[in-house]
């Protein structure tokens, strides 16, 4: 039978790796050379040459890897040469495919130099099944030692990312690191900005597609960059509520880096899995932030709210600040068509308890007119206002802020004191377990010892851990309030007196408004203002 054979190479990352510069053992050209030279001393017709460069020796997501086995199917090629069994497959799952199934099949014989594989040898097929497993162990390992490498680089704050979030680039000297780009960094403060001020995903994204500002996307390939977007048209890509949401929510624009979100569901799986938020790598203060740190506040507190702008796409000053005193449902806003003098209809503003309006559960029946409500709220405001440029009332407010203080950081220690005995009550816990399990593998007790003696100290650092959780929130929550209080100066220094509000105003100086049920003897009812600046 004439051979008709068909040459196969490949080389990928985890092959480079090994190859020092001065070896190139492992290179295509030298894969190719050695082939041919075979090919040519046993007098076989080398019928095409098959090369996948870049490509794992996993699964047969390989392009010439498919159309060599389409033309062994075909009958093209009757001979596959390589010069070892790995660079056709460290799949054991291909290797028994294909080597001992459908070439047998096909009638097509497989010959590898290096390691003496032929499929024509019958004794042969043992060692060819060892050799299968060994790379498939080698992949296994090779596995685990990059999902660890990438681990410890991302622990150690190097940007681990495929390209550099929009907004910043990679450094030249370090492509691990994010350095911010001027153009793009102005735009994402632009989106910041605009959103902190009460506007929408919707509104936002109208004004930078008017404004012919490029999207991410097209940016990218302006500059040259090789980003791949397969669906995309770079000519008519705009801007998508879907991007300025997610923007809004990185990290990186902080200078932080959050990253291993996803992991691979293993090396032969090209699928991923989402990692549980509490699994991320999370390093604070990497690089140079984008956005301060008063705006990310802002925007992620308006975030958590869930507010919906209005008709003109953006959100009214008071979205989720108003709610009832008697049900705590928020009230909804609501416009009337007013009938003046005159004949003249004007629209009005009104909010009323949505506990009320759409579920009928609460008696606070009576609207509230927005102008009104905002009355109070400037008069409210300037009254601050004037009492802390009033030093006598300045003196008192800070006597008052600073003994609030003292008690946070006293209930701060006792928490972080609680903390530390409950961590080491954990460590106990675990260096028992350890020792049970110990004597389990020893035969010094029964499984149904071990099981019985340690769920009750499983469960013990399970309640534990949630304790540390809750201690870990409270004293985040404390810290935080330290820090508001701390920016009340500059806020309050910000102003000298209020005419009118705005969104920005309305989330610096208030966190709710309560509104109470109307008192028909007295035509009045309680509006009570929890601030966010307090003393």
């Amino acid at each position: 039978m004439i051979e008709k054979v068909g040459v196969y190479c490949r080389l990928s990352d985890e092959d480079r790796f090994k190859i020092n510069k001065n070896d190139d053992s492992d290179s295509i050209v030298n894969q190719r050379s050695m082939c041919l030279k075979y090919a040519n001393q046993n007098n076989w017709n080398v019928v095409d040459i098959y090369s996948d460069d870049d490509f794992s020796g996993a699964g047969t997501y390989r392009p010439d890897f498919e159309r060599l086995i389409k033309d062994c199917e075909n009958g093209k090629i009757n001979l596959v040469l390589c010069k070892s069994q790995s660079r056709f497959s460290r799949d054991m799952e291909v290797i028994e495919r294909f080597l001992h199934n459908k070439f047998i099949e096909w009638r097509v014989r497989f010959v590898s130099i290096v390691d003496n594989a032929d499929t024509s040898i019958e004794s042969n097929k043992k060692s060819r099944q060892i050799n299968g497993l060994m790379n498939e162990w080698y992949l296994d390992d090779l596995s685990i030692n990059i999902k660890k490498s990438l681990k410890n680089k991302r622990e150690d704050g190097l940007y681990m990312g495929s390209f550099a979030s929009y907004g910043y680039d990679r450094s030249p000297e370090d492509k691990h690191k994010l350095i911010i780009d001027p153009v793009a960094a102005e735009v994402v403060k632009k989106i910041f900005d605009m959103y902190a001020s009460g506007y929408g995903y919707y509104k936002i994204c109208q004004y930078l597609n008017d404004n012919n500002i490029p999207s991410r996307a097209t940016y990218k390939k302006l500059k040259g960059s090789k980003f791949v977007c397969g669906k995309c048209d770079y000519n008519n890509i705009k801007w998508n509520p879907d991007t300025i949401a997610q923007m809004l929510r990185n990290e990186v624009y902080i200078g932080n880096l959050v990253q291993g979100k996803k992991t691979s569901l293993g090396y032969k799986v090209h699928k991923f899995k989402t990692v549980e938020k509490k699994d991320w790598c999370r390093i604070e203060n990497v690089h140079e932030p984008i956005i301060d740190m008063d705006t990310w506040n802002k925007v992620q507190t308006r975030l958590g709210t869930h507010q919906s702008p209005t008709k003109s796409g953006k959100v009214h000053c008071l979205s989720k600040k108003v709610y009832c005193k008697e049900c705590e449902k928020v009230f909804t806003r609501n416009i009337s068509n007013i009938k003046c003098a005159g004949g003249v209809v004007i629209k009005r503003a009104y909010l009323q308890c949505k506990g009320n309006k759409k579920y009928q559960i609460c008696e606070n029946n009576r609207s509230i007119r927005v102008d009104e409500l905002e009355q109070v709220i400037i008069n409210s405001i300037n009254e601050m206002i004037d009492n802390y440029y009033d030093k006598k009332n300045l003196k008192e407010l800070y006597e008052k802020r600073e003994l609030q203080n003292t008690n946070n950081v006293n209930t701060i220690q006792i928490l972080e004191k609680e903390k530390l005995n409950l961590n080491k009550k954990i460590d106990e816990n675990k260096s028992y377990y350890r020792s049970l399990y110990e004597d389990k593998v020893k035969g010094t007790i029964t499984e149904d010892m071990f099981i019985m003696m340690t769920n009750d100290y499983l469960k013990e650092i399970e309640s534990i851990t949630k304790r540390v959780e809750t201690i870990n929130n409270e004293i985040n929550s404390l810290k935080q309030i330290k820090i508001e209080r701390k920016q009340a100066d500059t806020i309050l220094k910000k102003y000298k007196h209020i005419k009118e509000l705005n969104k920005v105003i309305v989330d610096e100086f208030i966190n709710k408004i309560y509104i109470g049920n109307y008192d028909k003897e007295t035509n009045t009812r309680d509006i009570e203002i929890n601030w966010n600046l307090e003393f």
